[in-house]
């Protein structure tokens, strides 16, 4: 549908989720997936992520809320100006610990620190909120079980994925969609500096919901080489001076344009504007000192989880409550 003609509207409560009649069984299956994923990866590279595995490098950083933020955005974490350190992981999204060239989707990652309030899982108060974000504005695929049969085709090889690819879309459709994939994995990615970051998937704020995008940093200078060490690269930028970083805020304002469980669907800006509530500063630092080895290191053995949040800004759509099952799974893994 053409949106040409289409002008912003106001954020509405309105919404609503729609859970899927056997969608406790499906994602338990989900979690046996990803169970055989982390048996073939941790075999390869030891214990891990079963996603974005590669972690480029662990950061600390300050998270200032804003003021005069519209009465629609001052739920959570945005209720009210202030200032906080954040943890932030930058990675690869890979099952494997690929070389930073590989076509891949790349991760960003802010867990928010020195909270408390009622936490999204319902079991007592949460002390952080982590936002994970990537270079895309929506996700690849409409449902859980989409993503999943085919990142567990991918783990047990070629021959696996492509007979998963053509008993789905046929033989002709198999091909199409391999094709559809690699071209989405070789839009060009400059760096972590420099490109614009999204949750992809929508969560709460109060009564409303919104999904979050991060601008690039005031350092926009494109390195050329940069895919060869994503982590050079951004530690490049650092060197000049601090980042910044704005986050906004992107509010649902009816489901045709801007669909809860459609995580395919990108919200049209023409529809749903962006508001900057946040600036993300990753100051000047040094990763290779003794303190920011220990810190890196903490970050690596940290759980990023988008459930990791308040209430009020607990994930939304199925895809998201399907993750709540399989990180869950994956963090116990880890700790095994």
């Amino acid at each position: 549908m053409a949106l040409a003609n289409k002008t912003a509207a106001a954020p509405s409560t309105n919404w609503k989720e729609t859970l899927l009649p056997d969608e406790a069984s499906l994602h338990a299956e989900h979690q046996l997936a990803f169970e055989e994923i982390s048996k073939i990866k941790d075999a390869k590279y030891g214990k891990g992520r079963q996603l974005h595995r590669k972690g480029l490098l662990g950061l600390h950083g300050r998270f200032e809320v804003l003021s005069g933020l519209p009465d629609y955005a001052r739920f959570g974490l945005f209720a009210a100006p202030a200032t906080y350190d954040a943890w932030i992981r930058l990675s690869n999204g890979g099952m494997d610990r690929a070389a930073d060239r590989k076509p891949d989707i790349r991760g960003f990652s802010m867990k928010i620190l020195g909270l408390k309030g009622p936490g999204a899982l319902g079991s007592g108060d949460t002390n952080c909120q982590d936002f994970l974000m990537i270079q895309r504005a929506a996700f690849g695929f409409a449902t859980s079980k989409d993503f999943v049969d085919f990142v567990h085709s991918a783990a047990l090889g070629p021959l696996s994925l492509f007979k998963y690819l053509f008993s789905k879309f046929g033989f002709l459709g198999g091909f199409r969609k391999l094709g559809q994939i690699a071209k989405a994995l070789k839009i060009p990615f400059t760096g972590f500096a420099t490109e614009k970051f999204y949750t992809a998937t929508p969560f709460a704020c109060g009564p409303y919901a919104a999904r979050m995008r991060m601008l690039p940093a005031t350092s926009t200078d494109v390195n050329a080489n940069a895919q060869e060490n994503w982590s050079s690269d951004f530690l490049a930028h650092l060197s000049k001076g601090d980042l910044q970083f704005e986050v906004q805020l992107q509010f649902y304002v009816d489901e045709a344009s801007t669909p809860i469980e459609d995580a395919t669907n990108e919200w049209p800006e023409a529809v749903a504007p962006f508001i900057t509530v946040a600036v993300l500063t990753v100051p000047t630092q040094n990763p290779d000192s003794t303190e920011g080895s220990q810190l890196a290191a903490d970050i690596e053995a940290a759980a990023f989880d988008p459930w990791n949040a308040f209430m009020e800004h607990r994930p939304l759509g199925e895809v998201m409550r399907a993750r709540k099952v399989v990180y869950y799974q994956s963090q116990l893994g880890r700790k095994g």
